[in-house]
């Protein structure tokens, strides 16, 4: 144990010189860096990692003018670097496939937490809107969950909810795991100066804010006036330098607005460092298929986030089109899972089921649940990583699982994913997918857009 702290306290004082040197000069110095790492790295992994990063550098000018942004916050990304790099990889992956070993299991790399399941919106098809709206995890138990997570080597804490800034202990857990780094999905209408020069201070608080396009777009989900106050959160969090990004689900109505070159530049003007790209998945409040994107604009989205992650400065993460880069689906413990606000266990924040709950309970007691070895059984879901998930590529291997493991509902009409129209719905689409899927793998298919829908164009 010594000897590891001796090893974290060293990298985390390379890290802040580095930084430091890199400040200055970004776009040479982190060349220098890079290849001084490369030379001192031991482990062949290691060495692998400072050569893939030197070439997504090399003559790539969206990810140059990506650093220039990034560097502007010392502190943050330091303490972004020393938890998610260093304590979360090269020191705790280790640890994680060591503990791992001895316990028969996976041990993720980051744990979604909801502290609340309060919300001040009402977002029509809200996929956490049928949960308890009173129950929420007690400080006591947030603090040792992340406290535990941190002994297994997790030091990637996301919140969700509800919003999360409705939990009135939020900012006091981050002060109080300074070793952790924490994202905060939330609808960004509660970020007011005084929160925002408060999460300047914590400098290991990223909120990623939900939109669903523009203003019209937004607003007639989540209420009048809900765009106007995100981006005034935006604005405040660009202003003090705090590392923000964007959450985006993505339907039928909503799929090209989102990843026009006009958005996508507005959202970079707003200070937005990184995206999340997630699909529409009918369940929680009102499940709607229709706002399901088809299989050909889930093809077009495919191209058109690899475009755009060649083109601008901004890092674009699209749930579940990234599957090739992820090896398939990563929850149930794999890389990730969901704990509830009611303390529940899922396998992922779109599941809805669980046979194990946190209360009363370790997390490696948790983490050893049948459900979660299901999981792991069965991943990857299909051999074709563009069809990662159990939800809407594999959901029959989903309804058996549930079945097998006797995973009970986590809120009332949960079970709509698994019977009648939905669940018709998910494997008619589901097959549709892996087909073009499989097309598009094999080099058979190419997809553009014209104004008016999509074009699918066969070699």
């Amino acid at each position: 144990m010594a000897f590891e702290s001796v090893k974290k306290q060293a990298a985390e004082y390379a890290v802040e010189k580095a930084i430091g040197y890199i400040s200055r000069e970004p776009q040479k110095n982190i060349f220098t860096i890079l290849n001084f790492l490369e030379k001192v790295a031991v482990i062949p992994e290691h060495i692998n990692i400072v050569r893939s990063l030197k070439n997504h550098f090399q003559d790539n000018l969206p990810v140059m003018e990506q650093a220039q942004r990034i560097v502007c916050n010392p502190r943050m990304l330091s303490n972004a670097i020393n938890s998610w790099v260093i304590n979360g990889t090269f020191l705790g992956r280790s640890k994680r496939e060591k503990i791992s070993s001895e316990m028969g299991v996976s041990v993720p790399c980051l744990i979604l937490i909801d502290p609340t399941s309060a919300c001040n919106l009402r977002c029509e098809g809200c996929w956490a809107g049928e949960y308890n709206k009173v129950d929420r995890l007690e400080p006591e138990l947030l603090n040792r969950i992340i406290t535990e997570a941190r002994e297994l080597g997790i030091h990637w804490i996301v919140l969700s909810g509800g919003e999360p800034f409705c939990y009135p202990y939020l900012l006091e857990i981050a002060a109080e795991h300074t070793d952790s780094v924490f994202m905060v999905y939330t609808n960004g209408t509660l970020i007011d100066e005084k929160t925002a020069d408060r999460l300047a201070e914590l400098a290991n608080l990223t909120p990623t804010i939900s939109l669903e396009g523009w203003r019209d777009s937004t607003d007639a989900r989540r209420g009048a006036g809900t765009f106007d106050k995100a981006i005034n959160s935006m604005d405040l969090l660009r202003e003090r330098g705090v590392f923000s990004g964007a959450s985006l689900t993505v339907t039928t109505k909503n799929v090209y607005e989102l990843f026009s070159d006009e958005f996508i530049d507005f959202l970079i003007e707003k200070g937005i460092i990184y995206i999340w790209s997630f699909h529409y998945i009918p369940v929680g409040r009102n499940p709607n298929i229709d706002l399901m994107i088809t299989p050909e604009q889930r093809l077009w989205l495919v191209k058109r986030i690899r475009e755009l992650r060649k083109n601008k400065p901004i890092f674009i993460a699209d749930f579940w089109n990234d599957g090739e880069y992820t090896k398939g689906c990563i929850a149930g413990g794999r890389q990730y899972f969901h704990i509830n606000a009611a303390g529940d266990v899922e396998p992922c924040a779109f599941v809805h089921f669980a046979v194990d709950n946190i209360k009363g309970k370790s997390l490696k007691e948790v983490l050893l649940n049948p459900f979660f070895k299901a999981y792991q059984k069965e991943q990857p879901f299909n051999d074709n990583h563009l069809a990662p998930c159990p939800i809407i590529d594999a959901p029959a291997s989903l309804r058996r699982m549930i079945k097998d493991c006797g995973a009970f509902p986590t809120h009332p009409g949960a079970e709509q994913t698994l019977e009648g129209d939905i669940a018709e719905h998910l494997d008619i689409l589901s097959c549709r997918w892996i087909k073009l899927a499989n097309e598009f793998k094999d080099g058979n298919v190419r997809v553009g857009k014209k104004a008016e829908g999509d074009i699918l164009s066969y070699r």
